[in-house]
């Protein structure tokens, strides 16, 4: 038998906010998180703007020793704990004792982990210093350096892995855990992704030319999903997580449950009918749209608010046309669609668990975040939805159903359907 699947704990460390109880502020008042960046402005970037979270020495030293935070380098790792353990005791639980706890796992992913001390190392072998590179370098650059962190704080003794899979990672992370919650393998999943900033992860992208250059002295308009005037993403960085539980165990604790998730789906365009490594096919995410939907148990017409990826590129107005095709649903008929990224930039690897956060917050609390900076709605947009569709301010509002959805590079999808917790 299927169980069902709750959300029963939340963490986030975002470019305008830390906390889940600061970011349920800064999303409602539509804050942005991006600024200018000194750093990319003497390396010569074209776009000098970034959104980075305000981590504090003071909040770092609440989760690692100064011993740590010496040999600490990797910003992705210093995000991923600090959302982890945000979420773990948001939901309540304790740390394991001498024994692991059995019923317990973890899926944290990220994209390029560690690239600071990469680069250190690459200069430390280079100079025949190999000896001085620190017993911390590897468990800051493997992939699953974030889970094998949080594993050993908080004691968990089920499976223990990371994913990949560009921007889609967050919201992949998510599925794998309620996979593994559903079939009864695990009681509890510590879901999330996190990514690092900085030069040397920025870089290719700035080279590639799909970042704005315009707004390097007015950061805080840069980042424009649905709008006629966007002109590519802003890089941005941080970490999300959630606790996902079987219901079952949710009641037994008396735990506070802030969303149900029904269920979703994961694919690929494969590169064809116009996909490529960079672009999806407009197939496959219209497939894992409806494939989301059938395995949810719902219909389209169910949904509330769409919680889109949407970039603050070229591709939105295809982005919005796969879902007006998928859910066969447009104009006025058209759910509420927001793009978190107007806030926070484009955080990549963190994009989906940080999006997954607000949109379980939306749900939980009541309220339809807006999309800042698109008071100049895109023509082709307007031609397919309602602009009312695209709040500019925030909507106090019941919602029962949220769809989340991520595309990545690779010609990867995912999609998750997300569902106010009825007893």
């Amino acid at each position: 038998m299927r169980k069902r699947v709750v959300i029963t704990g939340l963490g986030v460390v975002a470019p305008n906010a830390i906390g889940t109880s600061e970011f349920s502020k800064a999303i409602q008042e539509g804050r942005s998180g991006i600024t200018f960046q000194p750093d990319l402005a003497d390396l010569k970037f074209s776009c000098q703007i970034g959104g980075i979270p305000p981590i504090t020495e003071e909040i770092k030293h609440q989760y690692f020793s100064d011993l740590q935070l010496h040999q600490l380098n990797s910003s992705g790792v210093v995000y991923g704990v600090v959302a982890g353990i945000e979420a773990w005791q948001n939901a309540g639980l304790s740390v394991a004792g001498e024994e692991p706890d059995w019923d317990s796992g973890i899926v944290f992913g990220t994209g390029m982990l560690g690239v600071d001390k990469f680069r250190e190392a690459i200069y430390k072998v280079d100079q025949g210093q190999v000896r001085r590179l620190g017993s911390t370098v590897v468990i800051q650059t493997m992939t699953s350096g974030v889970s094998a962190y949080l594993g050993g704080m908080l004691g968990c003794g089920n499976q223990l892995t990371a994913n990949s899979s560009a921007c889609a990672t967050g919201t992949e992370a998510l599925l794998m855990a309620y996979d593994r919650i559903v079939t009864g393998s695990a009681k509890r999943m510590l879901a999330g992704s996190c990514s690092d900033h900085g030069p040397y992860i920025w870089g290719g992208f700035d080279a590639m030319r799909v970042l704005p250059y315009k707004y390097n002295q007015s950061p805080k308009r840069a980042s424009r999903p649905l709008s006629a005037t966007a002109s590519g993403f802003v890089p941005g960085s941080g970490a999300g997580a959630l606790v996902l539980e079987s219901l079952e165990s949710a009641l037994e604790r008396n735990a506070t449950i802030y969303a149900e998730v029904l269920g979703g789906h994961v694919n690929s365009g494969g590169q064809r009918n116009g996909g490529s490594m960079t672009a999806p096919n407009s197939m496959a995410v219209q497939r894992c749209i409806q494939k989301a939907v059938e395995q949810a148990g719902i219909q389209v017409s169910d949904i509330d608010v769409i919680d889109g990826h949407l970039t603050a590129t070229m591709k939105d107005p295809d982005e919005v046309r796969g879902w007006v095709n998928a859910l066969q649903r447009s104009g006025a008929d058209f759910p509420y669609i927001n793009s978190l990224k107007s806030m926070v930039g484009h955080c990549l690897s963190a994009a989906g668990s940080i999006e997954s956060v607000a949109a379980v917050l939306e749900l939980h609390q009541g309220f339809i975040y807006p999309s800042i900076n698109a008071e100049d709605l895109h023509p082709d947009i307007t031609a397919m939805i309602a602009p009312e569709k695209i709040p500019q301010q925030r909507i106090r509002k019941d919602i029962n159903v949220v769809a989340k959805a991520n595309f990545g590079f690779g010609d990867v999808n995912a999609c998750v359907i997300l569902t106010k917790f009825q007893p």
